[in-house]
């Protein structure tokens, strides 16, 4: 059951709304020699760590097209389907987010644009473990399709037999995934950061994890490779109203609960008798989980709030800065200019956070422990850099360049003016 806190004074609500915490130096510590190993001995590291820590003996890491194949055909006709509209779904949404290169003229003679162009080597983490998050891979492989990276690298777990769960394998297959590799943990990150004989070493890394493939991630973008964002455990926070449906909101709690048990959910409610009757359902609902276990260990990080008003409602949550933003309340339309910090908003009483997790079109990859004050979601941005141009007229130079010599003087950087200064001699300005 949730804990209750009824109208928090403003000054309590950062220590009210503490995530889990992680004991970075700890895990870094652990993970530190893992990296190391690997960079100087590629596979056969790997094959040992897989050994060690997912109980499997591994003799090829590549998974082959036989067992593509017979994945292919292992997986339900139903979960196929699913995977078809939640794919055209998302390439949808993703296709939206396309720019045009727009030329701009500064001034006469001076022109400016910028152009997209796709990341060309990019590694995807899945986690194979107590849930195989094979839904990730639409959320990467999809807009990474769209952006038209060149090579995509996958890294997952395999399990006690050393095979990848066929959803794993179909969903990657669908998307023109071939490089797929068994190793999970902070050796899969490990060996997309710095290459070994069979995996190939690529330029960002995307895909959630636990918080030693979270903390490897981080460790590796300190040391040059990109990463999608700093990421932690599961959150959703939860606004409701005296509009607000128990069951419903019950629901959307265990939804995140069920990720780990260092997730966290935050209920806040304008309506006392919601609220206790909120915390009523998810003791009824959670019972009946299959991931129980998962979600009463989670709920001890989790609280219920009690608040006067959406406004205050939607102050907390900006404090908070959830990777998911659920408005149970009545007219929530009214309320999107007010929220300034969270990774995805799902507003009203139909919109269930799973829907975006899975098929409606915006991505599940999202910020979290408070990275939502400054990062944004996984979008088609994530998978391109925007490279710069210019074209400047002998014009042009006429009207910039004085300018330019100018400030390039009083910055004392001589070479910067007199790289303006000799074109405007040839050119008979100086």
């Amino acid at each position: 059951m949730l804990q209750i806190i009824k109208y928090p004074n403003r000054k309590d609500w950062s220590a009210l709304l503490t995530r889990p915490a992680m004991e970075v130096d700890t895990i870094e510590a652990k993970i530190l020699p893992v990296l190391a190993e690997v960079k100087s001995n590629g596979d056969q590291a790997l094959k040992a760590y897989t050994e060690q820590f997912d109980g499997v003996v591994v003799h090829q890491l590549q998974v082959t097209k036989e067992e593509i194949e017979e994945a292919v055909l292992l997986v339900d006709d139903e979960l196929k389907a699913a995977l078809n509209i939640a794919r055209i779904n998302i390439e949808k949404f993703h296709l939206s987010q396309r720019e045009t290169s727009k030329k701009i003229e500064t001034m006469p003679g001076v022109n400016c644009w910028r152009k997209s162009v796709a990341i060309s080597k990019v590694g995807f983490y899945i986690p194979g473990g107590t849930a195989p998050l094979f839904s990730t891979i639409l959320m990467l492989g999809v807009p990474a399709n769209v952006a038209g990276c060149e090579e995509i690298v996958l890294c997952t777990p395999p399990n006690k037999e050393g095979k990848i769960h066929p959803a794993i394998l179909y969903t990657a297959h669908i998307l023109g995934i071939e490089k797929i590799f068994k190793v999970g943990g902070a050796q899969a990150i490990a060996a997309m950061a710095y290459g070994t004989a069979t995996i190939p070493s690529v330029y960002k890394i995307y895909g959630p994890g636990n918080q030693y493939v979270t903390a490897a991630k981080q460790i590796v973008n300190k040391q040059g490779t990109a990463i999608d964002m700093p990421a932690g455990p599961s959150e959703v926070l939860v606004i409701g109203d005296h509009t607000c449906n128990p069951k419903f909101v019950a629901a959307d709690l265990l939804s995140q609960a069920e990720h780990g048990i260092d997730s966290q959910v935050i209920f806040v409610c304008t309506d006392e008798e919601k609220t206790t009757k909120v915390n009523e359902e998810v003791i009824l609902q959670a019972e009946k989980l299959e991931r129980k276990e998962f979600v009463l260990k989670a709920l001890r990080n989790s609280k219920s709030i009690l608040v006067n008003t959406v406004a205050e409602a939607i102050a907390i949550s900006n404090v908070y800065s959830p990777e998911h933003l659920i408005l149970q309340i009545e007219n929530p339309e009214q309320w999107m200019s007010a929220i300034e910090n969270a990774g995805s908003v799902f507003l009203g009483h139909y919109t269930p956070e799973s829907a975006g997790d899975y098929a409606s079109g915006t991505n599940h990859t999202l910020p979290t422990n408070g990275f939502a004050k400054a990062y944004s979601g996984v979008s088609l941005d994530s998978f391109v850099k925007k490279i710069t141009f210019q074209y400047i007229t002998p014009e042009g130079l006429a009207n910039v360049g004085p300018v330019v010599e100018t400030m390039a003087f009083y910055e004392g950087l001589t070479a910067h003016k007199n790289a303006v200064t000799i074109r405007l001699k040839e050119i008979g300005e100086g």
